[in-house]
């Protein structure tokens, strides 16, 4: 049976969710996996005392002789860069990738991806020196900078306007269960001597395989192929992947907006235009708020507090299991949630929701946590919970709506540029939290957790009053479905816009 898919003020296209386009999502979202397990894979492996000794070898004889303090036990600058290099890399990766989406497409985007996946895994897991370890991590870089480009991109433009939401989210499922993957590999890896850590690295090459023959068997969306004027080709593609024969309106829309995009000269200069202020500007503030909602100050307790429980050595793997499953059933509670509520709920009610979370957690640590010592059982069961119920909250709304608002929002002449800047912002900002957070621990301590509550606050009120519902509304109908209706935005969006304030190519 058609679903129709309907949005305020614009057409109405009909389309089913067919099993064809289910497969596309699963293949492509094989690229957050890859993702997850990068940022899950490192914390692991930079705790192996065989990698350490191999490349840290000051980093582990400190560690042996370190004095344990709650707050600085793992403060190193040396190894927060191990870990936050392929940020820096994925953010100038992410600009290449734009061109690559642009003017390849988004499916051999992903291909690209997997490549520089795998010749990334290859020089990192058969690291035998500090320089070939690193390069290994920034052609991870390069695969993450060009797989997070592309593959939300991807799904956006293939799933059903009714289904978007949900459909984009696989992506943050992916990434949820590739950062579980790994915490799993870490601790079983970790006793395995002296190559555990080969083996940890070496994992991500089984979902970049997959990813590299998988992107065999999906299509290129309708929109990149239209946009590098295979029209009939976007037609047929358009038509197998909606379901139906009537296709005729979503593919003229697509056609129109394609033809709007291809007078578009710069699209990064574009960006700057007053019309393309409100996705902008959200897109960027989202990364921004995503990486300050404090999910790393969290996480890194997680295990200290699990063992102060009193679960002994498994804390480590007690609490990669509970949290990333947690995160991962969470994350299947936004897939459901997204486009039935709407985006501004998630975002308002997790705002609420991980405030309080953070102030317990923070008042509790304050109160009962010295430099040294640990904390009593009740407050750090409490805190335990607590910590269960914040990570729920992030999963089903900042998390993955953080990837799906900026990918749907950008008009199509922007939407590879934008979306470049989208992703170049969240690889910075996790790059200063990467960079920072341990120092922060150690000088802020307890009140770090009230940093990022203050965080929280400015998050939940910019999503409040400036970012509008997007659910159901076609992709390339935004801007009269939900930008000119704004109270703020709508001031943007000046007359001489809606004659296609475009830069028209030189002759």
């Amino acid at each position: 049976m058609a679903v129709v898919v309907t949005n305020t003020g614009g057409p109405a296209f009909e389309a089913k969710m067919t099993v064809y386009v289910f497969i596309c999502v699963l293949i492509a979202a094989v690229g957050g996996l890859i993702f997850g397990y990068d940022i899950g894979i490192s914390g692991g492996v930079t705790a192996m005392d065989d990698f350490l000794k191999d490349f840290f070898p000051a980093v582990w004889e400190k560690k042996k002789h370190a004095h344990e303090n709650n707050y600085c036990k793992y403060d190193n600058q040396f190894l927060q860069l191990f870990t936050s290099s392929l940020y820096l890399a994925a953010l100038v990766a992410s600009f290449g990738a734009s061109a690559s989406c642009s003017k390849l497409g988004r499916k051999p985007t992903m291909q690209l991806a997997s490549i520089f996946f795998l010749i990334g895994v290859g020089l990192s897991a058969g690291a035998v020196n500090l320089v070939m370890l690193i390069f290994g991590r920034i052609f991870l870089g390069f695969g993450v900078g060009f797989g997070n480009q592309a593959v939300p991109l991807f799904l956006s433009e293939i799933a059903p306007a009714q289904l978007r939401g949900g459909l984009n989210i696989v992506f943050q499922l992916m990434v949820t269960i590739g950062i579980l993957i790994a915490n799993l590999v870490n601790y079983f890896t970790a006793s395995v001597h002296p190559n555990g850590w080969r083996i940890a690295l070496g994992g991500a090459g089984v979902p970049a395989v997959i990813l590299l023959f998988g992107s065999l068997l999906i299509c290129e969306t309708p929109t990149s192929l239209i946009e590098r004027n295979k029209n009939e080709q976007g037609k047929e593609a358009l038509r197998k992947i909606r379901g139906v024969e009537d296709i005729n309106d979503e593919y003229e829309s697509i056609v129109h907006a394609c033809d709007i995009a291809s007078q578009v000269k710069d699209p990064f200069r574009k960006l700057l235009k007053p019309a393309s202020r409100p996705p902008f500007i959200i897109g960027m503030l989202l990364q921004l708020f995503q990486q300050f909602t404090g999910i790393n100050a969290i996480m890194f307790y997680a295990p200290v507090l699990f063992q102060t429980v009193g679960f002994g050595t498994d804390a480590a793997l007690l609490s990669a299991v509970v949290t990333g499953t947690i995160n991962v059933l969470s994350t299947f509670v936004g897939i459901y949630l997204v486009d039935k509520t709407g985006r501004r709920f998630l975002l308002l009610q997790s705002s609420v929701h991980m405030l309080i979370c953070q102030l317990i957690i923070g008042i509790i640590l304050a109160k009962d946590l010295g430099t040294t010592g640990t904390l009593g059982r009740p407050q750090a069961l409490v805190v335990v919970i607590f910590v269960c119920v914040y990570v729920m909250g992030f999963a089903w709304s900042w998390g993955p709506l953080g990837w799906l608002i900026p990918s749907e929002t950008f008009p199509l002449e922007t939407r590879s540029a934008g979306f470049a800047v989208a992703v170049s912002c969240n690889m910075f900002f996790t790059f200063v939290i990467a960079q920072a957070f341990l120092s922060m621990l150690c000088g802020m301590r307890s009140g770090i957790f009230f940093f990022f509550s203050a965080w929280i606050v400015v998050m939940g009120l910019f999503a409040m009053f400036f970012i509008p519902e997007t659910k159901g509304v076609a992709i390339d109908d935004m801007r009269e479905s939900v930008w000119k209706p704004h109270w703020f935005w709508k001031r943007y969006m000046l007359p001489e816009d809606d004659h296609h304030d475009v830069e028209k190519r030189s002759a």
